[in-house]
């Protein structure tokens, strides 16, 4: 013997049916938060932001900043790392 039910209902109906908590206030509350601390911090991950922190760190010329990246990724996909060229050697 088989029953079938179907019900037609709202996903709110069935929580209020079970017994569930409506989350709904807590839920944007928490979502509002979120979107207020990531527009305030927004700003510190620009590009901008990005390379003038980095610069900070290193206050080598963007030169060797550049060889340095490049030796990086090579070395991260398996390439093997070149030795940066300097002024002289290029011309």
């Amino acid at each position: 013997m088989k029953f079938r039910v179907e019900v037609d209902c709202t996903p709110l109906e069935a929580r209020q049916f079970v017994g569930l908590p409506n989350l709904e206030p807590m839920q944007a509350a928490v979502m509002a938060e979120l979107e207020r601390r990531m527009l305030a911090d927004i700003e510190r991950f620009s590009p901008d932001a990005m390379l003038r922190s980095w610069f900070s760190l290193f206050p080598q010329n963007a030169e060797q900043m550049q060889s340095m990246f490049l030796n990086m990724f090579q070395q991260g996909f398996g390439g093997t790392a070149a030795p940066a060229r300097t002024d002289r050697e290029r011309e």
